[in-house]
């Protein structure tokens, strides 16, 4: 078994808001592996975030843009060494430039979107010519282009998290003020509650196993009866899909209602339907 350092503890500690004796246990009885531990803590009740410690230390911007007909977007991370550059103007106008890039032509990956065309340059000139400009280390690490019927971006804390929502509709004007108002509040919401998916058939079967194996877990020590543990895993369960799936979440501009049923107010008052089909989201410095 690998031996538990006190590093390791440190990092148990941070990750989950566990205390130092449990994350200590926890390790022992995962054989020294984080995130067998952090399932222990989870099991027992003590575990406050299941997520991993590291925190970002990239400074840079997410910048994402819609097409002028509301049917494609595309969202970049552009980073660089110092958050004073970060925020500073002109290399917000290189990462826009980067990303009308990325809208137009919808590069297959990376490399790609590098050699793609710029207003007359490629991408990677257009980086280099920002680090000659800005005279800091900068780095294009990721992008996504959506297509759908209607598609909705929000960018948050100046550049810090960036989203674009799909959406299919049928007997709507995507470039409605109506439709933009509703675009934007539900790629805001995708900011501020982080989603896993865009509703539960959407998500991982091997995340919803995961969770399940904890709740029944969870159920077990309870001692109850095995056909009441089932049910306390369920209905565990549920409450996971409603936090955790787009559509199912309580709106946060209004709590009183789901994601779906704002979903469903809109369609109606606009005399048509909408269908949330996916979204993307980007935090600053969270590329792998």
């Amino acid at each position: 078994m690998a031996e538990i350092t006190a590093s390791m503890v440190k990092e148990l500690r941070e990750m989950t808001g566990a205390g130092m004796m449990e994350c200590k246990k926890a390790l022992v009885e995962a054989e020294g592996e984080i995130e067998k531990a952090v399932d222990v803590l989870r099991t027992r009740g003590l575990a406050a975030v299941a997520k991993k410690a590291g925190r970002a230390t990239n400074e840079g911007t997410v910048m994402a843009i819609v097409s002028d007909d509301c049917k494609s977007g595309a969202v970049i991370e552009l980073n660089c060494e110092t958050d004073f550059v970060g925020i500073n103007d002109k290399f917000k106008a290189y990462a826009e430039k980067i990303a009308k890039a990325a809208l137009a032509a919808k590069p297959a990956d990376l490399d790609a979107l590098k050699a793609a065309d710029a207003e007359g340059e490629t991408v990677e000139e257009v980086v280099t010519d920002a680090i000659h400009t800005l005279g800091e280390n900068i780095q294009l690490s990721r992008f996504a282009v959506a297509e759908a019927g209607a598609v909705s971006s929000y960018i948050h804390g100046g550049g810090k998290i960036g989203v674009l929502v799909e959406f299919d509709v049928e007997g709507i004007d995507p470039t409605s003020a109506e439709f933009a108002q509703y675009g934007r509040d539900v790629a805001m919401q995708v900011a501020a509650a982080c989603p896993v998916a865009a509703n539960r058939d959407a998500v991982d079967p091997a995340v919803v196993e995961h969770e399940k194996s904890i709740y029944m877990a969870q159920a077990a020590e309870s001692g109850k009866p095995e056909a009441i543990q089932e049910k306390m895993a369920t209905g565990r369960l549920e409450k996971f899909f409603k936090e955790n799936t787009l559509t199912e979440q309580a709106y946060v501009k209004n709590p009183d209602q789901s994601v779906s049923e704002y979903t469903a107010e809109v369609a109606k008052n606009l005399g048509g339907e909408i269908k949330i089909a996916n979204f993307t989201r980007f935090v600053l410095g969270d590329a792998e």
